[in-house]
């Protein structure tokens, strides 16, 4: 099927050119590999410690169905989710920005055989990448504190990838639309701040007035949270099929919808 009359909506044109791209952001990282893996996860760490032994010592355990789990847990299954998010959305809004729009590299890349559609795809595969480190430095860190189930941690790890690459698609939208890192601060306060107050991180979402909780079923940080949680608890996500299946499908929507946005306005701005 012809899709060239589609514009900048026309289908991906993808190839495995997106491996130099790839290949040149990890070798400008390695310089910067100890530095940048304590910057993304101090934060998460220190927030995961504090309000697990903090403010669980005042909450207790949570009752999730027929299971009580201590608090520490129960966090630790929902801000190992919001810890990816965090990551590959700062990778695919800030870093990208720059070597789109400050640094111009993109620009240098397309100079070779590499087209813009390669190039964002490594962008997102990168930004997914980072955020991937990012939660495995985060899991080492758990597994050493006893917080989580040891295979439920390890059989997470796909599913954190994807959580990567979901929200890297989402945020390549705003970097597409982005006229300054200043813009970036919409995305934070209004879209990832409420998502995470919303999604179960940090309490039940059946805490939450009926209306809400069905708005917030849709987002796609509660269903990262609803597919690693389980694990985490050392439960089979499969034991509940329907509920793993829509989970999983509305992640990859986002993801799928989200990256073809984002080639699509990424193609305007560069007229494409």
């Amino acid at each position: 099927m012809d899709t060239s009359n589609l514009g900048i909506w026309r289908a991906p044109q993808l190839s495995m050119r997106w491996w130099p791209v790839f290949l040149r952001h990890l070798l400008v990282w390695r310089k910067l590999l100890i530095p940048s893996l304590l910057g993304n996860i101090a934060d998460p760490l220190i927030a995961l410690v504090a309000f697990g032994y903090g403010l669980g010592a005042l909450v207790g355990d949570v009752k999730l169905g027929d299971t009580t789990v201590p608090y520490i847990v129960f966090l630790g299954g929902g801000y190992i989710c919001t810890s990816a998010m965090n990551a590959a959305s700062f990778e695919a809004l800030y870093s990208a920005y720059s070597r789109m729009a400050v640094q111009r590299t993109w620009d240098g890349i397309m100079n070779a055989p590499i087209g813009l559609d390669d190039v964002l795809l490594a962008e997102m595969l990168w930004a997914s990448f980072k955020s991937l480190c990012t939660t495995l430095a985060i899991l080492g860190v758990m597994l050493a504190l006893g917080i989580g189930s040891v295979t439920g941690l390890l059989l997470a790890l796909p599913l954190l990838a994807l959580v990567g690459i979901t929200f890297a698609s989402i945020a390549l939208i705003f970097n597409a639309l982005a006229k300054g890192y200043d813009f970036f601060t919409y995305y934070f306060t209004l879209f990832l701040t409420p998502m995470m107050f919303l999604s179960g991180v940090f309490f039940p979402r059946e805490q939450l007035p009926g209306v809400v909780q069905s708005i917030s079923g849709w987002l796609p940080l509660t269903a990262a949270v609803e597919l690693i949680r389980p694990l985490f608890l050392g439960q089979n996500p499969l034991a509940m099929p329907q509920q793993f299946a829509v989970n999983l499908a509305l992640l990859l929507a986002y993801a799928v919808a989200g990256f073809w946005l984002a080639l699509a306005l990424t193609r305007k701005r560069f007229k494409a």
